[in-house]
């Protein structure tokens, strides 16, 4: 999977598969100002069951929620470790912890859960 990388984090997702038109398709959809999923992408998100209870964001500390909400709204881990003061690295550690805190496996999950707590990108 590759992503088309924005100022501020991932502005969209295709498959390596995914033909020209896609390509173009998801070039046009992100210079408008919006994001973009393949249609296969979207399809296994949609089918795929992430539930969680908002009672799990207590097992995050502080700063992993802050990290959480800034993924959220799309920012890169360089962007957030340098507005934090802190290492890439430090940042990419944080994000694994709150993935395991939450039981998800994948960037694309916790972008979901994120959403769902209203942490989605600005507009």
């Amino acid at each position: 999977m590759q992503s088309l990388r924005c100022r501020r984090g991932a502005a969209g997702y295709l498959t390596k598969a995914s033909a020209a038109d896609v390509l173009v398709e998801a070039i046009h959809s992100i210079t408008a100002g919006k994001k973009y999923l393949s249609p296969p992408l979207a399809q296994q998100l949609a089918l795929r069951d992430v539930t969680l209870d908002v009672s799990a964001s207590g097992a995050l500390s502080a700063r992993e929620f802050e990290v959480l909400r800034l993924l959220g709204q799309g920012e890169s881990v360089k962007d957030i470790a340098q507005s934090m003061g802190l290492n890439p690295k430090t940042i990419a550690n944080h994000q694994s912890s709150i993935k395991q805190k939450l039981g998800v496996e994948t960037a694309l999950q916790l972008l979901r859960i994120a959403g769902s707590w209203g942490f989605g990108a600005k507009s």
